[in-house]
């Protein structure tokens, strides 16, 4: 990858494989960046909400990091670098740049419901740190809403880039077009991926590709090439896992379709909420069809 815009194409929201004592396994970890890679996905995104960031020790944290860097190269890592305050969120960013990544991905503060100057605030600190910065707007879990009207005046003030939309609301991929022509949109609902790709996303950071990545990239590259005779029949396959939302079972889900195409999605840390039986029912009979249809 050489684009000096690494968040573009398929960056994959990592999960972190654990063993069974909760323990970091970083050798699977850096054997799944790699097979990522190697069946086409253009980077990852470590220390998100997938990689269980919340309930790792530093140490923890910032081994994850180095340790995608280390097996797939520093243009294809963008570490999430969320925190409760911008002091801490700078103090990742830093840390991502010693390890040679080229950009983060950064959430609103999330320890309380922050107000606009409070966010702006955030990204202006962090932007500071001299990477790139791509917001992560997810209103659902913080309860902060990065609307075109913020990311605009974010993005013009210089403090982001891009921005990973998980809104679920495709009709402000054109509001951010209009006011801010240069902010790059990326996927992030991914259940909406067809419809963001057709206005103009320019990536997509995805949970899904940890278990399907060949089937994942080919139906982004059809989508955003405007090749709907192969995008709408992929769509329409994975759509049954691509609808999942943002809540604890996602987490859930994708670790369950890793353990069924053979990925070890592993268990998490602390427990969350586990899938009811007829979650689990869905998501293997989603994944199997995958399975089946030849596209895992």
């Amino acid at each position: 990858m050489t684009d000096l815009r690494p968040w573009r194409g398929v960056l994959v929201a990592t999960a972190l494989p654990l063993t069974d004592d909760l323990s970091v396994d970083y050798d699977r970890y850096a054997e799944h960046c790699a097979w990522l890679v190697a069946n086409g996905c253009d980077g990852v995104v470590p220390n998100g909400s997938l990689g269980e960031y919340q309930v790792l020790t530093p140490e923890e944290r910032t081994r994850v990091v180095e340790t995608a860097v280390a097996a797939i190269g520093g243009e294809r890592v963008m570490p999430g670098v969320a925190a409760y305050g911008s002091a801490e969120a700078r103090r990742w960013t830093e840390q991502a740049a010693e390890a040679g990544c080229r950009a983060v991905m950064l959430l609103p503060p999330n320890a309380y419901r922050a107000d606009e100057r409070a966010v702006l605030a955030h990204y202006a600190e962090v932007a500071a740190a001299g990477l790139p910065v791509v917001a992560y707007n997810n209103p659902v879990d913080t309860k902060v809403d990065l609307v075109p009207e913020l990311l605009a005046r974010l993005h013009g003030e210089g403090h982001i880039h891009a921005v990973k939309e998980f809104s679920g609301d495709v009709r402000r991929a054109y509001r951010i077009a209009e006011l801010a022509p240069e902010l790059d949109l990326l996927i992030g609902a991914d259940d909406v991926l067809l419809e963001l790709a057709v206005a103009g996303a320019k990536g997509w950071v995805a949970g899904y590709p940890n278990a399907l990545p060949r089937a994942c990239v080919d139906l982004y590259r059809a989508a955003v090439t405007g090749d709907l005779d192969t995008a709408l029949p992929l769509y329409r396959q994975l759509h049954p896992l691509l609808r999942w939302d943002s809540r604890v079972e996602f987490v859930q889900s994708i670790k369950l379709s890793m353990d069924l195409v053979g990925r070890h999605g592993g268990p998490c840390r602390p427990p969350r909420v586990p899938l009811d039986a007829g979650q689990e029912a869905a998501v293997r009979a989603a994944t199997e069809k995958a399975v089946a249809a030849g596209l895992a």
